[in-house]
């Protein structure tokens, strides 16, 4: 079944997940523990090549949520970057220029393009920050990030409305945009049990330069710190600038990964 990323008929709008999967939430501390505990076989991944990394934090975190995932990839060689934006409160049309404003400086700091890694809502601003800026961007990588569809499928719509003063649909264009095919390589990370965001808007359409990966039984809060997550992170950024390859579920954690043809069903 191909992956339906157009909008979505009223009648058939997607829900956001159900009370379930968002008690079940709670989970993502277990996922922080498994990655302290399994860090000897996350330390095994690729190296990096020393290219700077900016890490934005989803809706209502700060930096401290990244602190892990920054630690980690420079332990493994790259130069990790954090927003130094404070807590993001959303706003996808409010935050533009001062996103693009931190890419230009890291970029104009190290004279490289920048990898962008987004969690959640940071990957939705990771996304239009590669439409804004390709010449400065060498990847992209979204956790959990409802990009795609019905973007209103998530248990923070109404908060994130409420806070940002943006509605989630305001800008149709721009929606659709974020939601296409980008200029750079980029890998949407996703788990279907997933509590915040229904699974079906982290879908990128799959090319010759973009890729889904699912990670079983992730949780939202716990993916960025999820260890088969961090790994597939740390895999995708190794990549040499200007090429992309397919990602390759037979590393150490395979057993996390659903094959790729499940992102289409």
């Amino acid at each position: 079944m191909a992956i339906d990323r157009g909008d979505t008929p009223p009648a058939d709008r997607l829900r956001p997940p159900g009370l379930g999967l968002l008690l079940a939430e709670a989970r993502g501390i277990f996922e922080f523990n498994a990655s302290l505990l399994l860090s000897p076989l996350l330390m095994r991944a690729p190296r990096g090549d020393g290219h700077p990394v900016l890490l934005l934090p989803g809706f209502l975190a700060s930096d401290l949520s990244m602190a892990p995932m920054r630690r980690y990839l420079r332990e493994l060689g790259y130069d990790a970057h954090a927003w130094r934006m404070g807590r993001n409160l959303g706003g996808v049309a409010r935050m533009r220029i001062a996103l693009r404003d931190r890419l230009a400086e890291i970029h104009a700091a190290t004279g490289r393009k920048v990898s962008i890694v987004g969690w959640s809502l940071g990957g939705v601003y990771a996304r239009d920050l590669a439409l804004q800026a390709p010449d400065m961007v060498r990847y992209v990588v979204t956790l959990g990030s409802p990009f795609a569809s019905d973007v209103r499928a998530t248990n923070a719509t109404r908060l994130y409305e409420a806070l940002s003063g943006e509605g989630a649909d305001d800008d149709p264009e721009l929606r659709a945009a974020i939601a296409g095919d980008l200029p750079v390589p980029a890998t949407s990370i996703y788990s279907r049990t997933d509590g915040i965001v229904n699974w079906r808007t982290c879908l990128l359409r799959p090319s010759d330069t973009a890729e889904n990966i699912e990670v079983h039984l992730a949780s939202h809060i716990g993916l960025g710190v999820n260890p088969a997550a961090l790994w597939a992170v740390a895999d995708r950024l190794a990549q040499p600038e200007g090429e992309f390859r397919q990602f390759d579920r037979s590393g150490p954690f395979a057993i996390a990964y659903a094959p790729p043809e499940n992102a289409q069903s």
